[in-house]
């Protein structure tokens, strides 16, 4: 019932659009058999734009409808698989308290993923023939960790290790093997991030630091760094973004995270409404963070144009 009335009222504001529009068609036409050039053509700028978004609704209603089908179709087989409410109501605990390891996983592994990427691109810059061997090395890992996929490097980490024996490393519970399987994947990405937030600091900046007694690492620590890293944090939040859906596929290396919680309920309702809180929660933690990363860079763009963000 309340789809129906949400979907009269949608049309109701499309004919009423469209009705304004017609209206602004039709006063075009007069203002212009009258001589008023100006004002027809304002009218007719407002026919079009009223007509376009009449139409932008109307692609809407079509799309809604269109899910709406899917849903009910098949005496509603999506809704039951997908979105049975006893099944959300049962498992939604487990599987919240279960996303807590998600969340743990995600903050701890951005903090060495912060320390990491930074060593590595400033390593990966490093002057002179002294700091080549290590520029190799950087250049090297990063190229590698960033062409070979996240859930490959979890499950040599998290299966590899304690088949090593490596003292120490090989005694980490499942949950610090995917903090480091994500330290190791990710920070090559925050690596090459740094490294274009240094780069696009002016050289100038660098000389003048060096011209007033100022060393390379007091260069880097006092100079550069303070203005690559501000304008990279948006960059940086989208990366922390990636990172923090990638810590679902912990599951695979037994990881008691929230999907892997949620797939014992599928397994014994034969239903995957658990899964679909899992995909609820990671909605509720990221579209937040999204918003903010473009108020960021919206703020960013007005500082640069001169004006107020």
């Amino acid at each position: 019932m309340w789809f129906s009335v949400l979907g009269f009222a949608f049309a109701a504001v499309c004919v009423f659009i469209a009705l304004r529009g017609l209206g602004a068609a039709v006063r075009s036409r007069r203002q212009q058999r009258d001589g008023s050039v100006l004002d027809a053509r304002a009218s007719a700028d407002q026919a079009r734009e009223r007509a376009f978004v009449a139409l932008g609704i109307s692609v809407m209603l079509l799309l809604i409808l269109a899910v709406f089908t899917l849903i009910v179709m098949n005496d509603a087989a999506v809704a039951h698989t997908f979105f049975r409410w006893e099944l959300i109501t049962k498992s939604a605990l487990d599987v919240v308290r279960a996303f807590g390891v998600n969340i743990f996983i995600a903050v701890v592994a951005q903090v060495f993923v912060l320390i990491f990427g930074l060593l590595l691109a400033i390593g990966r810059m490093l002057p002179g023939k002294a700091g080549r061997p290590i520029r190799a090395l950087a250049v090297t890992y990063i190229d590698v960790m960033r062409a070979v996929p996240a859930i490959i490097v979890l499950y040599l980490v998290g299966f590899g290790l304690p088949l090593a024996g490596i003292p120490l490393l090989s005694d980490l519970s499942p949950v610090w093997f995917a903090v480091v399987a994500l330290t190791l994947t990710y920070s090559a990405y925050v690596a090459e991030t740094f490294r274009v937030g240094i780069e696009q600091i002016h050289p100038s900046q660098s000389s003048a630091a060096r011209s007033l007694g100022f060393s390379y690492a007091q260069t880097l620590r006092f100079v550069i760094l303070p203005q690559a890293v501000r304008a990279v944090i948006p960059t940086l939040l989208t990366t922390f973004i990636a990172l923090q859906k990638d810590t679902s596929l912990v599951n695979i290396i037994g990881t008691m995270d929230a999907f892997n919680q949620a797939k014992f309920f599928a397994s014994s309702a034969f239903n995957l409404s658990s899964v679909t809180v899992v995909a609820i929660l990671f909605v509720l933690i990221t579209i937040p963070q999204t918003r903010v990363v473009d108020w960021m860079l919206a703020r960013d763009t007005a500082t640069r144009r001169g004006g107020t963000a």
